[in-house]
């Protein structure tokens, strides 16, 4: 197998899943009423020897999430759909760093076939799962009136079910303590400034965020956090489709920076949650979306 560790590793070609992933020292002090007194305990944004998921994780967005995440030290699994190239590139990207290790996997993460697959090549690569990162997800506009059940089930599949049971199948398997489990919803579920077209959109978003808060509550017990980012608008080519110029200047000018979010305005905030800095960060919903006007 290939060293995935970049040209810097003095690891070669790692022989068992555990040489990729070395364990984490367990630290249950973190989870006690003992650690909010101690002053020896130094909350970390590091990330070396974790094993992070990121779905949807070629382009854009994901990608941004899991380049920073394998700069803190993170091994990355980038998963595509179509374009091994651009997730050939974050791969490279990652393992440049000379810190954590990074692989590509093929997988529909909008089926629940396909987040399976995830979970057997991460496991059977690295061995562990500390991080999961949903990233994936589908935008659609309809009005009630154009709605129909096939575009309806599509969202629902695509932005619900199946991020929902990816997490009930890797739960198991999560490192914990110290597991982390962040999804994506969007600031538009809490916009005064809505279109009629947001209709299924902003439901499928509005689920996940109540699907976190209360997963929080139940994985929770485990050491597990769990949390939602909801960026605002995103300056990307998915975003930007189908809009004019005035349209998305209009957009840019409801921020007080009087920009669009960009991708790597995202990925600090993701890397923050999956490290032992936000420990105590539990069940919360982090509109990330410098100040949009909602």
């Amino acid at each position: 197998m290939a060293n995935l560790f970049g040209r810097h590793s003095k690891v070669e070609e790692p022989t068992s899943p555990a040489r990729l992933a070395p364990p984490v020292p367990s630290l249950p002090s973190k989870y006690s009423k003992q650690h909010a007194s101690s002053a020896t305990y130094l909350a970390t944004t590091s990330l070396l020897g974790k094993v992070a998921i990121v779905t949807g994780s070629s382009r854009s967005t994901g990608a941004a999430i899991a380049r920073c995440l394998g700069e803190h030290g993170a091994h990355v699994v980038v998963n595509y759909l179509t374009d091994l190239p651009a997730a050939e590139e974050v791969v490279r990207h990652i393992r440049s760093q000379g810190k954590g290790g990074a692989i590509a996997i093929q997988a529909d993460a909008a089926s629940i076939e396909g987040g399976q697959r995830l979970i057997d090549e991460t496991m059977r690569t690295f061995g562990r799962i500390d991080i999961l990162v949903m990233n994936s997800g589908l935008m659609g506009s309809r009005t009630l009136n154009d709605l129909d059940e096939p575009f309806f089930d599509n969202m629902f599949l695509t932005n619900v079910k199946a991020p929902l049971f990816f997490v009930k199948k890797a739960a198991p398997l999560i490192t914990a303590p110290g597991g982390r489990i962040i999804f994506f919803s969007s600031s538009l579920t809490s916009a005064s400034s809505l279109t009629p077209s947001a209709l299924c959109y902003v439901a499928t978003k509005g689920a996940i965020e109540q699907i976190a808060r209360v997963l929080s509550k139940d994985l929770g017990t485990r050491g597990i956090t769990v949390n939602t980012v909801s960026p605002g608008p995103m300056d990307t080519p998915h975003f930007r489709e189908g809009k004019s110029p005035a349209v998305l200047d209009a957009i840019s000018k409801q921020t007080p920076s009087k920009r669009m979010g960009e991708p790597d305005d995202i990925a600090p905030i993701v890397a923050f949650l999956a490290s032992d800095a936000a420990a105590w960060v539990n069940g919360q919903n982090l509109r990330a979306n410098g100040g949009f006007v909602v």
